[in-house]
């Protein structure tokens, strides 16, 4: 192994400043792997290997010099002395001795750790791998053993090499799944080194299940006695959680197969219910973990979670699986808290969006006649008695569960909130109470107790009937109560009284002196005012009459207001105050000019400041609680590290507020989720633009008739026209000139973001003129630049008319000099015709016709003859060439006569015959 060279020179090092006695124990390592390697005798050997085991496991050093040396000598004897029984369980042995940590005095901090570097020399070369697999089939009984002990420790520290080469090996898995049905010893081996392979490696969880790993993890649960049984169930479970966490195709495997209704089987409570021992409570906890895993689906981003997750309900459910967690979460209150908050929230995942099952839980009955109660008044009572905070956070849980997208359960519930008699609130608890009247009670004080947590929880249970529920919210907007407290007076609206309640818990923060308030001091700190406010914000969101129910008290605007700017408060408190006047400014519906949204604003801008009004939603964007919120809840998986302490829930929670930040409470993280946060988010968007053209718009009415509106006495009606035309003017000027600095004020606030809010107060104070000025500049520079465009329109325009008017005057004026031309030649012609005419009025003769005529004649004739006389001189000398001709032919010897017969007489021919017709 080139590893083993480099590994040589650190141990060498180490060697080298360690004492004589780590020398001895790497040169007694080195002859005992000789004695091994070459030696003869086969006890001999066995012994070697004997001694070799026991110095590993004693000695560090050791450890170091058979990591160095050792690893080929025994994979040799493991690979070729397999019909040695002995010699192998003494090579296993001593491979897990060099794996397993020894306490030993601390080295120096770059010491080397003896079993990293012995599984990472071991798990190096997968044939190493391959070989202990195949040690799995052996016949010996601590063959195997031993070998499921070495991968399981090998495991420990190279997980990832390990599995790798058992997915290399052929049929590694199917060796390791045939030891779940070996002896006992084995078989709990074999469970926890799967447990270990199965926790992330998505290859390996598919071999186990496709070989049978169902079937017989349910076959061990059974033979172990189910949730009765020992640590080994729980591993069962835990490899069954590892197959089915967020992977949809197994958990639609096991639906289809074996189905269930083992693992439903597991959660019934046998013998004496009262017996519930730790591994009890964990046994139970981990088949409840697989239920919720089963309730959760696949993972978020696969296929058809949905319906996964939908059909794992519906099937569950038919199952009765939910008279089991009710027995569990509610029914059984002397089971640990963990297993009853468990349960809780099963129920919850259970109905989460699903009609049918929310049908069953909404008409599921509890108790033995006589004493039978509805399911829900149950989990109510538990939600406002607990005094484990776990145990509220998991019945709050179910109830929002059930009222998400269930507006029928919603109405259901409001329903039922009907205000009792206050001898009937100070009644036993035993008297029968609907569920909102058992809210009700919870949300109504006495003087005595001053239970304002109680009002709380109560309050986070409204908090889910009214969201999204219009018809809900102005229902229990018409309830009124009688207050229970003297100084409170006759009955009002319960929206009043939740506004006091809310008063109340800050007036308790500010006596953190007093000792009789301190508990309650400590529990306003935390979680019940964010909690009130986050039911105000519901109710108000989207519901006109809620918003004027909150403002017919003038004291609540102020409350807000102070609120928002108290610095003893926290940054959550603040930020939801904000967001809640905001709702009284977007959600203001009346045109009572005392209610409107613009007294909200002016209120704001008066009291607060609109950029530190602002600043709130960006302190709370930026607190704990927004930015972690998480989509969903994560499943925390349940292993034998950490399942004692999960079980080990003390019956009451003493959070010390003091050790952690006041917004970082554990209920505020839960019921804080993403939904709200993003509800709150879009709310201030919507906050911002409101105001925004509040600022920007002038109000409806006038409040006010100036007196110069007035006619005076003796005024002409002319003159008082012309002086309220004056006023009007100037009137105007001024509210233009408002609505224009108001529109920046407010989209520069907008716009500021984050800052000191303390320092943009100064800034806006001390600035105040200067903005006022450079707004005024800016508008007439603006209204400039307006004039100036409207002048190059202009501008354009008429250089365009100018282009067109040249175009035609060069048109006309080519036209014009044509005419004169032809005006000049007519002109001229008149001018010769006048001439000749003024010749003749002048008594000139005319010229002799007939004298011109013969001299005309005569030239004529003249021509006439000199032509003739020209054709006769040619036809001599053509009668001559004829002659000569004919002297010539008839020397020849040719007949003149006969040649020259017919010649002329086609030229003749037509005259004969026109003669002959």
């Amino acid at each position: 192994m080139d590893l083993v060279s480099g590994y040589k020179g650190v141990v060498g090092l180490v060697f080298g400043n360690e004492s004589s006695a780590s020398s001895e124990d790497s040169s007694y390592v080195e002859r005992l792997l000789d004695r091994i390697s070459n030696g003869v005798l086969a006890e001999d050997r066995r012994t070697a290997i004997a001694e070799l085991q026991s110095v590993v496991a004693e000695s560090h050093s050791a450890q170091l010099a058979f990591g160095a040396m050792g690893f080929p000598v025994l994979m040799g004897v493991l690979k070729e002395e397999r019909d040695d029984v002995e010699m192998v369980r003494g090579a296993l042995e001593t491979l897990i001795s060099a794996l397993t940590p020894i306490d030993h005095t601390r080295g120096p901090k770059n010491e080397v750790q003896a079993t990293l570097m012995n599984s990472d020399l071991l798990s190096r070369e997968a044939e190493d791998i391959s070989l202990l697999l195949s040690l799995l089939a052996e016949e010996d009984f601590y063959v195997r053993y031993y070998t499921l002990q070495l991968l399981t420790a090998l495991l420990t520290y190279s997980p990832n090499r390990l599995q790798e080469a058992i997915l290399t090996t052929p049929r590694g898995i199917t060796r390791l799944m045939d030891m779940l049905m070996d002896r006992e010893v084995i078989r709990n081996e074999a469970l926890l080194l799967l447990t270990h392979l199965t926790r992330e490696a998505e290859e390996i969880q598919k071999i186990v299940v496709f070989e049978g790993a169902f079937e017989k993890i349910f076959s061990i649960i059974k033979e172990e006695g189910g949730s009765e049984g020992g640590v080994v169930v729980q591993d069962c479970l835990e490899l069954l959680n590892n197959l089915i966490r967020n992977n949809g195709s197994n958990q639609i495997l096991l639906r289809e197969t074996i189905g269930f209704e083992p693992l439903i089987s597991i959660l019934r409570l046998r013998g004496s219910v009262y017996n519930f021992t730790q591994q009890k409570a964990v046994n139970l906890l981990s088949a409840l973990e697989s239920i919720e895993l089963l309730l959760m689906g696949g993972r978020e981003a696969g296929p058809g979670k949905d319906v996964d997750r939908l059909t794992n309900q519906t099937v569950l459910c038919q199952k009765k699986v939910l008279d089991y967690l009710l027995m569990l979460g509610v029914e059984s209150q002397w089971a640990a808290v963990a297993v009853r908050c468990a349960a809780l929230r099963c129920i919850g995942d259970l109905v989460a969006r699903n009609p049918q099952n929310l049908d069953t839980l909404a008409s599921k009955l509890l108790g033995d006649e006589p004493d039978v109660e509805p399911a829900l008044n149950s989990i109510l009572r538990i939600l406002l008695r607990t005094s484990s905070l776990q145990e509220f956070i998991a019945a709050d849980y179910i109830f929002k569960c059930f009222c998400e997208t269930n507006a029928d359960g919603q109405a259901m519930l409001a329903s039922t909130m009907i205000p009792q008699p206050q001898s009937m609130t100070h009644a036993p608890e035993d008297v029968k109470m609907s569920f909102g009247s058992m809210l009700l009670r919870g949300l109504t004080l006495t003087e005595t107790d001053g239970d304002l947590e109680t009002c709380c929880r109560a309050a986070s249970v409204l908090t889910y009937i009214l969201k999204d529920n219009i018809q809900c919210k102005e229902w229990v907007i018409q309830i009124e109560i009688e207050a229970p407290m003297s100084s409170l007076g006759a009955p009002e609206p319960l929206l009043h009284l939740i506004v006091k309640y809310l008063v109340l818990a800050a007036s308790l923060k500010k006596k953190e002196n007093d000792h009789k308030n301190k508990k309650s001091t400590s529990v306003g700190d935390s979680y019940i005012q964010p909690i009130i406010l986050q039911l105000l914000v519901t109710w108000l969101a989207d519901c006109p009459r809620a918003v004027h129910s909150f403002l017919d008290s003038r004291p609540h605007l102020t409350i807000l207001l102070e609120l928002v700017s108290s610095p003893s408060a926290t940054v959550c408190v603040r930020g939801l105050a904000a967001v809640l006047l905001g709702e009284c400014v977007i959600y203001n519906k009346f045109g009572d000019s005392a209610k409107d949204s613009f007294m909200v604003v002016d209120a704001i801008s008066q009291k607060i400041g609109l950029t530190s009004y602002l600043l709130k939603f960006d302190e709370m964007q930026k607190s704990f609680l927004f930015a972690s919120a998480k989509a969903a809840r994560l499943c925390k998986s349940l292993t034998r590290s950490n399942a004692a302490s999960m079980v080990e829930i003390k019956e009451v929670d003493d959070i010390d507020g003091t050790s952690q930040k006041q917004d970082e409470h554990p209920i505020l993280t839960s019921l804080f989720d993403a939904q709200f946060v993003n509800f709150v988010k879009r709310l201030e968007k919507h906050i911002r633009d409101s105001i925004v053209e509040i600022y920007s718009r002038p109000k409806n009415s006038v409040v006010v008739v100036p007196a110069e509106l007035e006619q005076k006495s003796g005024e002409s009606d002319g003159d008082y026209i012309k002086r309220l035309k004056s006023f009007v003017e100037k009137q105007c000027i001024e509210m233009q000139d408002l609505l224009g600095r108001n529109a920046t004020l407010a989209q520069e606030l907008m716009e500021a973001g984050g800052g000191d809010a303390s320092g943009s107060d100064q800034r806006a104070s001390s600035g105040g003129l200067e903005r006022v000025q450079t707004e005024t500049l800016r508008r007439d520079l603006q209204e400039g630049m307006q004039r100036v465009e409207v002048l190059k329109t202009e501008k354009a325009k008429i250089e365009a008319d100018a282009s067109m008017y040249c175009n035609l005057a060069s048109k006309l004026e080519a036209d014009l000099k044509s005419l004169s031309d032809a005006y000049n030649s007519l002109e001229q012609e008149n001018f010769r015709l006048e001439s000749e005419v003024n010749a003749l009025r002048k008594g000139e003769p005319y010229p002799d016709v007939e004298a011109l005529k013969a001299e005309a004649r005569e030239e004529a004739q003249k021509e006439s003859e000199a032509e003739l006389s020209d054709l006769l001189v040619c036809l001599g000398q053509e009668q001559s060439k004829v002659e000569k001709l004919t002297i010539k032919l008839k020397e020849l010897g040719e007949d003149v006569d006969s040649l020259l017969d017919g010649v002329g007489d086609d030229i003749g021919l037509p005259d004969d015959e026109e003669e002959d017709d």
